[in-house]
C-alpha cells in the first residue's frame, strides 16, 4: 500500500477533475475521428436527421468542456458543461429506452453507465465553481448517492449477464473468468455500499478506481491492438476510461478535511 501522502495527491481534487475532463476529450477526439457517437453508450437512431453533423458538434462540445476543465478559472463552466451534456445523454437516449422495454435490465444498467458520469460531473463542479459550502456539500452527497446506487446496478448487471462479463475476462488469468466476474460484481456491491453508508467510502472508491484501471489494461486496451479500426472497440475504450475518471472524482470527494479544493 502506497503512503498515505502519496495517496493523498494522486486522489486529489485536481487531480481527479483533470482524469475527469480528459476522458472527456478522449470522447470528444473519438467523435471527431469517426464522425458519429460512441456506440451503444449514446444509441442516437440511425436514421436521426442531421445525424452525422450532430455527432461532430457533439464531438466538439465533449473536447471544448474536456479541455476547459484543465484549468482552474474555466473548470467550473467545464464540470457544469460535461454534467449537462451526460445529463442530456440519459434524458433524451437512455430513459427512453428504459420505458420502451422497462423489463430489460441492460437498458437500466446502460442507464447507470451514465449516470455514473453524471454524478462525477455534479462532484466535481462542486469542486470547480466556488460554491457556498452548503450548496458544494449538497451536490457532493447527491452525486455520492447517485453514483452508489449506479455501483449496485453494476454489480447486478454483473450477476444477471454473467456468461458473457465472464468472456471479458482473459482465458489466462488464474483461477478463471467466472470467478473473476463474480469477484468484479462483489467489488461493484462493496464500493457501492462503502460510498452509500460512508464507511471505508474513501478507501473503497480509491480500490475501485483501480480496479476500473485493471479493467481498461485487462480487457479493454487489448481490444485495440486486435483490431484498431473497431470504433466500438475505442468506444469502449473512452467509456472506461471516463468511469475511471469519474471514480476518480468520487474517491477525492471523501479526501481528507485537511486538503482544501483547487
Amino acid at each position: 500500500m502506497m503512503p498515505a501522502s502519496i495517496l493523498d495527491v494522486i486522489f486529489s481534487r485536481r487531480v481527479s477533475v483533470r482524469i475527469y475532463g480528459l476522458a472527456a476529450v478522449a470522447l470528444g477526439l473519438l467523435g471527431l475521428v469517426w464522425g458519429d457517437f460512441a456506440a451503444v453508450w449514446q444509441p442516437v437512431p440511425k436514421d436521426l436527421p442531421g445525424r452525422t453533423a450532430l455527432a461532430y458538434a457533439v464531438a466538439v462540445a465533449f473536447l471544448a468542456a474536456g479541455l476547459a476543465i484543465q484549468w482552474r478559472r474555466s473548470a467550473g463552466f467545464g464540470a457544469l458543461t460535461l454534467t449537462a451534456l451526460y445529463t442530456l445523454v440519459v434524458l433524451l437516449l437512455h430513459v427512453p429506452r428504459i420505458i420502451a422495454h422497462p423489463s430489460v435490465f441492460v437498458t437500466w444498467s446502460g442507464t447507470a453507465e451514465q449516470l455514473a458520469l453524471v454524478a462525477a460531473g455534479l462532484v466535481a463542479y462542486a469542486y470547480c465553481a466556488h460554491l457556498d459550502a452548503f450548496r458544494a456539500e449538497r451536490l457532493l452527497k447527491i452525486g455520492r448517492l447517485i453514483f452508489g446506487v449506479c455501483l449496485i446496478v453494476f454489480g447486478l448487471a454483473h450477476l444477471i449477464y454473467l456468461a458473457p462479463t465472464a468472456e471479458f475476462v482473459p482465458a489466462w488469468l488464474p483461477p478463471g473468468q467466472i470467478f473473476w466476474a463474480y469477484a468484479t460484481a462483489a467489488g461493484h456491491f462493496a464500493a457501492g455500499i462503502a460510498i452509500l453508508s460512508g464507511i471505508l467510502a474513501r478507501a473503497a472508491a480509491m480500490w475501485l478506481t483501480a480496479m476500473f484501471v485493471v479493467f481498461g489494461i485487462l480487457v479493454h486496451a487489448p481490444t485495440v491492438f486486435v483490431d484498431p479500426h473497431s470504433h466500438f472497440n475505442w468506444a469502449a475504450n473512452a467509456i472506461n476510461f471516463a468511469l475511471i475518471g469519474s471514480a476518480w472524482v468520487i474517491a477525492a470527494a471523501m479526501e481528507p478535511p485537511n486538503r482544501s479544493a483547487p
